[in-house]
């Protein structure tokens, strides 16, 4: 099937982001730190792109699932290790299965296909996928169903799969333990026994089920499974950016005492004063790392190659430009609204509202990172970072306007007023919604 499209008008389009956070935590490193960069010459906040799109994806496919936005009623996809265990509940609760028959032909049926399971010695792990699988989120369901048709049939094959599995692991583990006894690395290890193929017919249903389907969120961010040489990757159609602090900044590390209500409650009432000793303090203290400041981020979406991944999916040519020009609202009310929810509930940090987008479409994709490689001085500059970080986006754009005929006009839009006049000063006028970025 030809995967062609055409498309007027540009191809991409590119998203700019100014935003204020102040004392959060969105996202940290393996030792719970703020994550940092070093751009300019010093030292800038960073919130990886990968926190973003998460949040995004996320954003984007509850509203989907719960019929709100523009993409209610479209197909979205899962993430998880877990493909086993879901398929496993849909036999138990569609087709009546023993959860023990479930889980085992579950997992024998994607060991079949060709991915690694964990550790059998580790009941947290035994049935979970070494890898996350981007799939469509009736997949589990699908191939439960293709299972029970074939009940008789796949239970026998996975029987003697799972046993021959089983057989061979162990005559590997003898085989370690004897070359590690006999002081031999390598080992005289006997060739385990060939597994039993996975039926044509089943391999193909499973397959089917896990491919990207008609999963928007698929399309738009693209997928990579290596395990399985037969289930096709899918190259995304975004590309994000690390958003990063337009000025120096320094992350705080703020101490904190919690209270304990029962300690408390005794001290207040005075029942013994020879126990005040022991209500003394605080119940815990510790430290967290919080950090603030204005931050720039970037995403671009590839309108070409959504199309393509959604026609490469199956969809035909009208279906997929419906889905396209749905994904690309959606992608850009994601962009603006969605927000990591590390700290969520201390910081109140989902509660952020950009200080300016700035959207345009273009022949090829435009970072503005390096109209902030000089860091912004409040004190030396005399305004607000966010302020000044308006001026010197919009700045950028009209300049890189001047020396190119492959990009349109800025349209912007701000939740700020102080930005507001900042625009109107500019003579620059702001949409008053997050439709009014698309084309």
């Amino acid at each position: 099937m030809s995967t062609q499209v055409t498309l007027e008008g540009h191809q991409f389009l590119s998203l700019h982001l100014l935003e204020t956070l102040v004392a959060v935590l969105p996202v940290r490193d393996e030792n719970g730190a703020p994550k940092s960069i070093v751009y300019g010459g010093v030292e800038r906040h960073m919130i990886t792109s990968q926190a973003r799109r998460r949040a995004e994806r996320v954003y984007s496919r509850d509203r989907a699932n719960t019929a709100r936005g523009p993409l209610a009623g479209h197909t979205m996809g899962i993430r998880t290790r877990e493909w086993a265990l879901v398929t496993a509940r849909a036999l138990e609760s569609r087709h009546g299965w023993s959860r023990e028959q479930s889980v085992a032909t579950a997992r024998a049926v994607l060991q079949g296909i060709g991915l690694k399971f964990g550790d059998p010695a580790k009941q947290t792990v035994v049935n979970l996928t070494k890898v996350l699988l981007f799939a469509p989120a009736d997949a589990g369901d699908r191939i439960a169903d293709h299972l029970h048709a074939e009940r008789d049939s796949v239970t026998t094959w996975a029987e003697g799969y799972t046993a021959l599995s089983l057989a061979a692991a162990a005559k590997k583990s003898r085989g370690r333990r004897r070359s590690s006894a006999e002081g031999n690395s390598d080992g005289d290890e006997a060739e385990p026994a060939k597994l039993p193929a996975l039926p044509k017919a089943t391999r193909a249903a499973v397959l089917t089920a896990l491919a990207p389907r008609d999963a928007i969120d698929i399309a738009l961010y693209g997928r990579f499974l290596a395990e399985i040489a037969d289930s096709p990757n899918v190259d995304g159609a975004i590309q994000s950016s690390h958003a990063f602090t337009v000025h120096e900044a320094e992350h705080t590390d703020d101490f904190y005492a919690a209270a304990d209500d029962v300690k408390l409650n005794r001290k207040s009432n005075a029942l013994d004063f020879l126990d005040t000793a022991d209500d003394a303090g605080a119940g815990m203290t510790g430290y967290q790392s919080l950090i603030s400041g204005t931050f720039y981020r970037h995403a671009v979406l590839d309108r070409h190659k959504l199309r393509q991944n959604l026609r490469a999916a199956g969809m035909s040519e009208q279906d997929a430009e419906t889905a396209a020009v749905a994904a690309e609202s959606e992608f850009v009310s994601a962009f603006v609204n969605a927000f990591p929810q590390a700290k969520k509930n201390s910081t109140a940090s989902t509660g952020a509202l950009p200080a300016l987008v700035l959207a345009f479409d273009g022949d090829r994709p435009f970072n503005y990172a390096s109209a902030f490689q000089r860091p912004i001085d409040e004190a030396a500059e005399g305004a607000p970072a966010g302020e000044l970080a308006v001026r010197r986006l919009l700045a950028h754009h009209d300049f890189v306007r001047t020396r190119r005929d492959d990009i349109t006009a800025a349209r912007v839009l701000t939740y700020e007023p102080a930005v507001h006049a900042v625009l109107q000063e500019l003579g620059v006028k702001d949409v008053s919604s997050v439709e009014g970025l698309t084309a």
